[in-house]
């Protein structure tokens, strides 16, 4: 999600996602035959204040590592079903994109008593960033113990009633999971998701592209120089506004000066550039190829429903791999939004329209169950 310039032995210039996209007019598309449209879009700047903020433990290897999450819930007499919420990996990545959603979720009006909790990842926005090698392996880790620990903070009485929403490349590491029965939500909904990282995407896999990854990687790792060039190519106020408007986000004039200071603030943290030098090379990718990618949704054909929430203006090559999922086997459902590679974020309400919608069609035709 931003341009970077890697010399190993000669000058390569990177542009990480590239990519121009058209505006079109605010539609929604349905796989199902459901179709909306939409006159008005307002994008929410200050999402809501969270019902709870805390932390949880995570015990990986030889470390304890904390983890935020916060969680939105209204007054009920029912039990909650519960819905997981994970934030899309990206260098900025923060609990605050589902936030809007989260709340327009839990106060809607059904016969199911929703709860969202939404976590930050290891390495990521407020959870501890500790240096150690993360890979795709580590963080589908995480989610099948946030998920599974008897501890979690997602603890319920009825174990069956965990839905996940999931951005991006956290989106297809749910899925991932799933598919080997290490976590059994009731459901997965993926929105813009991706497999691939900004360079693979770009550059592809090819040994000589690995070697030049590395290269790069063990630079942003590195003491001294590592937070130098992390500075000049992500850290910085004018590389994010440059994100967002190019790529992150599908209209420019929604890029707003708090959402830059937030999340430049975000990337100011210690630790902050592990995760990135990771992800931007391809260690967070948890396929190689869009066969996998396609396989890993097809495994869990009539195991459980899974939504595909694709993006309009999502850079060209992120969003082919998206569309490559309409009709795919193991999808029930495919739409479409506005937005590039955070609809949750820019256009919350129509997400969650979406993403309620979903739930209706699946769990609400009758009481808790």
């Amino acid at each position: 999600m931003s341009s970077a310039i890697l010399s190993p032995s000669s000058t390569l210039s990177i542009k990480i996602h590239r990519l121009s996209f058209s505006l079109k007019p605010i539609s929604i598309k349905a796989f199902s035959s459901t179709s909306l449209s939409y006159s008005t879009v307002s994008v929410t700047n200050k999402p809501p204040v969270p019902s709870k903020t805390n932390n949880w433990q995570w015990k990986f290897k030889d470390s304890s590592i904390n983890i935020y999450y916060e969680e939105h819930v209204r007054e009920s007499p029912d039990p909650p079903k519960n819905i997981l919420m994970l934030p899309t990996i990206s260098d900025v990545s923060t609990v605050e994109e589902w936030r809007s959603v989260a709340w327009d979720i839990v106060q809607r009006d059904g016969k199911s008593n929703w709860r969202t909790i939404i976590v930050d990842w290891p390495g990521l926005g407020y959870s501890d960033r500790p240096k150690m090698d993360y890979n795709a392996d580590v963080m589908e880790k995480f989610v099948v113990d946030f998920i599974n620990s008897p501890d979690n903070p997602i603890s319920c009485s009825n174990e069956n009633d965990l839905v996940v929403f999931g951005g991006g490349h956290a989106a297809t590491i749910a899925v991932r999971a799933a598919k080997k029965g290490l976590v059994k939500p009731i459901a997965i909904a993926a929105v813009a998701p991706t497999w691939a990282g900004p360079l693979p995407i770009v550059f592809g896999r090819d040994p000589n592209m690995e070697t030049r990854y590395g290269l790069l990687r063990g630079t942003l790792r590195a003491p001294g120089v590592g937070w130098m060039m992390y500075n000049m190519l992500v850290s910085n106020e004018k590389s994010i506004e440059s994100q967002y408007k190019s790529h992150v986000y599908a209209n420019p004039d929604n890029v707003t000066p708090e959402i830059v200071e937030s999340r430049y603030a975000l990337t100011a943290r210690k630790g902050a550039r592990y995760v990135p030098a990771a992800f931007l090379t391809g260690l967070l990718d948890p396929v190689n190829s869009r066969a996998e990618f396609l396989r890993l949704f097809s495994d869990l054909e009539g195991k459980m429903p899974i939504l595909i929430v694709s993006s309009e203006g999502s850079p060209k090559r992120s969003k082919a791999e998206m569309e490559a999922l309409k009709g795919a086997k193991g999808v029930s459902k495919f739409v479409e939004v506005p937005g590039a590679l955070l609809p949750q974020e820019e256009y919350p309400a129509i997400v969650a329209e979406q993403l309620y919608q979903f739930l209706q069609e699946n769990f609400e035709f009758s009481s808790s169950s």
